[in-house]
Order: structure tokens, then C-alpha cells, then sequence
């Protein structure tokens, strides 16, 4: 049984001005700003996200999450009646059944709803405050294309000319309702140069919920509840992670999602092994005084105040230091959030 130091919610708070927040992507991808921080002294060093190769070794493993974002948005009439409402898909249990969170009155379990191609749905079970479960009359992955829009995330104001921004140019499996940001910086032409320079890539997957944006309402930071995200490491992924390590390189995580999916399957690692292949939903909340068991570095984005995120990163690099860190990067003029600048944490 592990036992995390207390910590309130309020020690992970930070004041953030309202023009810091980054509406739009920047062009090209890899041109974002990369503040680098050394974990072991606390210094702090500038640069272009398209130099990341320079603070790599060959040998070392950048381990990336390939989710794709889905257009999770269902704009919906209630039946009887025609009242407008809207669904954001969360988790989908099977093919016609869905946890969504529900926008609208009088979205209690029996009520009818219409999506714009004609397809059905109903409201089977209240799972507490907004959220509902939703089953479709039909499986909803063909339409969602056609009657879906792509979520952004609540700070974000302006709407997005190319849905495909919000994407990594790896994106492959399908399920997210809102992207793995840090890695929104990569272009293939970095990757292919990352490989050139013997930094091997591995693919995760882990389909990012919108709790990701939730702020931690428990003063007491260790009683929130996190909601489960499903997440997969193969066995091929866990041999060349594995590998790596054994040789002497280091596990790199890109984001906050390829960490959790790197501790989850630590978890499930035999002796002598780094991590093992998992597949399934992960609750796990990385608080300050968790035990990184498979992940030597991190590149990330800057996160909301009092979030699990930021906890986090917290855990990874010291409270201290990312708050000292953040403060830097609000005087220096880095971007936050989805769309704006990145970290890397060595």
C-alpha cells in the first residue's frame, strides 16, 4: 500500500492571465516554443520544439499515443417535442452503446432522441450528474463522420479552420474525445529525423476522456475520484520498451496519457521487466509521492491549474519546480494549454 504525502488541491493552483491561453495551433507544428527542465538541478533552458532531438541519445525510446480524436459532439433533438440537446460521447461500451455526458433538459432514461441522419438513441441509465448512458439504434461509428463535430476544449474560443489540428499526424485508433496535446508538436519530418539520429518510437494508446479537463473539486487532493480511461500497451510496444531500457536508453513519454499507460502496465510487469502488454480501462492517479517505475523523461504541455495534470507533472518534477517553472514560462510569454507551448522534463 502506497501512502501519498497530504496535499491540498489548492497547493497545485497557479494564476494564469487569459491572453496566455493559446486559441489556435501555431504554424508549422514542431515550431512551438520547448521549455526544458533538468529534474536533478532545477535549471531551466529555452528553445524550438523541432530541436528536441538535441536533448536525445540514441538508444533512448519516445513512446507516443496514437488515439485519434472522434467527432464526439452529437447535436440532438428530444422525441416527442424536437427540443434541442447535445451529447458528447465519453466511452463506448459496445457498438450502439455509449457513455456520453448529456446538454439539455429532461434527458432522463426513456427520453427519445433523433440525431440529424434520422438514427435514433435512448437514455437507458442516469450515471450521476451529467452524465448518461446512451444506447443507439444502430451502431454509431459509420455515422458519426456525418452527424458528429469534433470537441475542443472549453478554454478554446475560436473555431478551428482544419479539424485535423487537432490530431497528431500519428493518430490511428479511433475513441477520444479530446487529443493527446503534446504530441500535436511532432511532423513526420521530425520523427523521421528523431529515427535517423537512433531515437526509436513506440505506440501506445489510451482514448483521452474530457475528466482530463475537469478541475479536482476535493480539497484533499488524493479523494478525487479519477474516471477510468481504456488504454492498451501490446506486446510487441512492451519488448521494444523493455529493450530499451535493458540497453541503457530512456523511456521518453509523450504526454500525460503515455505516462499513464506506461505506469499502468509497470504495474503488471514481471521482475526483471519494465512493463508488460496490458489491455483495458486504467484508473490510475499519479499523485506527488508516486514511484515512477517506467518513465525517465516526459514531454508535455502546460496544464490547468488543479488538475490531475498538473499533479501529475507534480509527481514526475517536484511541485516546487513545475510551479516555479510555470511562473517563468507566464513572464517569458509561453502559450498554455491544447494548442500552446511545450515541456520537456529530464
Amino acid at each position: 500500500m502506497l501512502h501519498f504525502p497530504r496535499m491540498k488541491t489548492s497547493d497545485f493552483d497557479y494564476t494564469l492571465p487569459p491572453e496566455r491561453i493559446a486559441q489556435q495551433p501555431i504554424e508549422p507544428r514542431d515550431h512551438a516554443r520547448l521549455l526544458v527542465l533538468d529534474r536533478a538541478t532545477g535549471a531551466l533552458a529555452h528553445d524550438r520544439f523541432d530541436n528536441l532531438g538535441q536533448h536525445l541519445r540514441p538508444g533512448d525510446l519516445l513512446v507516443v499515443n496514437e488515439t485519434r480524436v472522434i467527432p464526439a459532439r452529437l447535436p440532438v433533438r428530444k422525441l416527442p417535442g424536437g427540443g434541442k440537446a447535445e451529447l458528447l460521447l465519453l466511452n463506448r461500451r459496445d457498438a450502439r452503446t455509449w457513455e456520453a455526458l448529456a446538454g439539455g433538459k429532461g434527458l432522463r432514461p426513456g427520453r427519445r432522441l433523433a440525431l440529424a441522419n434520422g438514427l435514433e438513441a435512448e437514455v437507458v441509465q442516469d450515471l450521476g450528474g451529467p452524465r448518461r448512458l446512451v444506447r443507439f439504434d444502430a451502431p454509431l461509428d459509420a455515422a458519426l463522420a456525418e452527424v458528429g463535430q469534433t470537441p475542443l476544449p472549453p478554454y478554446i474560443h475560436e473555431p478551428l479552420a482544419d479539424p485535423e489540428r487537432y490530431q497528431t499526424v500519428y493518430a490511428r485508433r479511433a475513441g477520444s474525445a479530446a487529443a493527446p496535446t503534446a504530441g500535436l508538436h511532432f511532423t513526420p519530418g521530425l520523427l523521421s529525423s528523431l529515427r535517423k539520429d537512433g531515437v526509436g518510437i513506440a505506440t501506445v494508446t489510451l482514448h483521452v476522456g474530457l475528466d482530463t479537463f475537469a478541475p479536482v473539486a476535493e480539497e484533499d487532493a488524493a479523494r478525487h475520484v479519477i474516471h477510468t480511461e481504456w488504454c492498451a500497451l501490446t506486446g510487441a510496444a512492451a519488448e521494444r520498451i523493455n529493450a530499451a531500457r535493458a540497453n541503457g536508453g530512456r523511456i521518453l513519454a509523450v504526454g500525460t496519457t503515455s505516462v499513464r499507460t506506461l505506469e499502468s502496465a509497470a504495474r503488471a510487469a514481471a521482475p526483471g521487466q519494465t512493463v508488460a502488454a496490458i489491455e483495458g480501462p486504467t484508473g490510475l492517479f499519479i499523485l506527488p509521492g508516486h514511484e515512477f517505475k517506467a518513465v525517465d523523461a516526459l514531454v508535455t504541455n502546460f496544464h490547468l491549474p488543479r488538475s490531475t495534470l498538473l499533479m501529475l507533472v507534480s509527481a514526475f518534477a517536484g511541485r516546487e519546480r513545475i510551479l516555479a517553472a510555470y511562473s517563468m514560462a507566464i513572464e517569458e510569454g509561453y502559450r498554455f494549454y491544447s494548442f500552446g507551448d511545450a515541456m520537456l522534463i529530464v
